[in-house]
């Protein structure tokens, strides 16, 4: 089972649209303790600072939470909350090519596609005020290098 996380329920329309059959809001206690030891495994692409405490408390015995986005500033968590449940932090960037040619077979096998739009350079500053204001929308933009010449 899929289950997406985030910080408010302005995603959850979406996320379940994406395939996730489950939603939790972290702003949200009962929310986060529905689901609590319940996690094998996180994929975390924040890349903000913010307290993983909410996610290790959602893994299960022997769960394992991904950072995927680049924290640039210390994490806080208490150890005992991975020694009691032999629960585990790793990192990854992508891998090298063969792991990030095997992520998108699996995608395209899982038929999961993000949701895009292709802009020039005219609408860069346009993008960044819309991904600052935490867009609900869950569109990735993809900066169209050769019409921007």
């Amino acid at each position: 089972e899929v289950v997406a996380i985030s910080s408010s329920n302005k995603k959850e329309d979406i996320a379940k649209e994406k395939g996730a059959q489950h939603y939790i809001d972290t702003s949200n206690t009962d929310s986060i303790n529905e689901h609590n030891d319940s996690l094998d495994l996180i994929l975390n692409t924040i890349s903000a600072p913010h307290s993983i405490r909410t996610f290790l408390g959602l893994l299960r015995t022997n769960g394992t939470l991904v950072q995927l986005g680049a924290v640039v500033v210390p994490m806080d968590f208490m150890n005992i909350a991975l020694i009691r449940q032999r629960k585990s932090i790793s990192g990854s960037l992508y891998g090298g090519l063969k792991s990030l040619q095997d992520c998108v077979d699996f995608c395209v096998e899982k038929d999961i596609y993000p949701d895009i739009e292709v802009v020039d350079h005219s609408r860069v500053d346009e993008v960044f005020i819309t991904l600052a204001s935490s867009q609900s929308s869950g569109i990735r933009y993809v900066l169209d290098i050769e019409a921007s010449l």
